[in-house]
């Protein structure tokens, strides 16, 4: 679970987070496991992760000032490509306020053609692997 911090500009006219401010937590959440967990630098990798899929379910709001965590896990690795699940978590509930998957497809930065996931980088993503379909959990 990593920290989030709430900022009075994501909330909307109607007083929570505005859905589209979800996908910016999701993709800190990735990038700040690719970089933890993977010693992934983003600035000088020969391969770079591009979103090609994303999606998100909603099941309660937040708003600021709430405290908020993101989960992450890897729901399913290709050969140049991983689908993360991640979830945001109001401090002190144990269900989910929204779920969202997003896909990477990792490409050589020069060529821009799909590049193998292998390495610290594949052994990063294996050690998140979560097999369950629960996306609450």
């Amino acid at each position: 679970m990593k920290e989030i911090t709430t900022r009075w500009m994501d909330n909307d006219v109607y007083g929570h987070v505005n859905n589209v401010t979800y996908y910016s937590y999701f993709d800190s959440i990735a990038n700040n496991y690719l970089i933890e967990h993977a010693g992934f630098d983003i600035q000088t990798s020969p391969i770079i992760g591009y979103i090609v899929s994303s999606a998100c379910n909603y099941y309660t709001s937040i708003a600021f000032p709430d405290k908020i965590f993101g989960a992450f896990r890897v729901n399913r690795i290709g050969n140049s490509s991983v689908e993360y699940g991640v979830a945001i978590f109001k401090q002190g509930q144990e269900s989910a306020c929204a779920y969202g998957t997003m896909t990477h497809v990792f490409i050589d930065r020069v060529t821009e053609k799909p590049a193998k996931i292998e390495g610290v980088l594949k052994a990063a993503f294996e050690q998140a692997l979560i097999s369950s379909n629960d996306p609450l959990k």
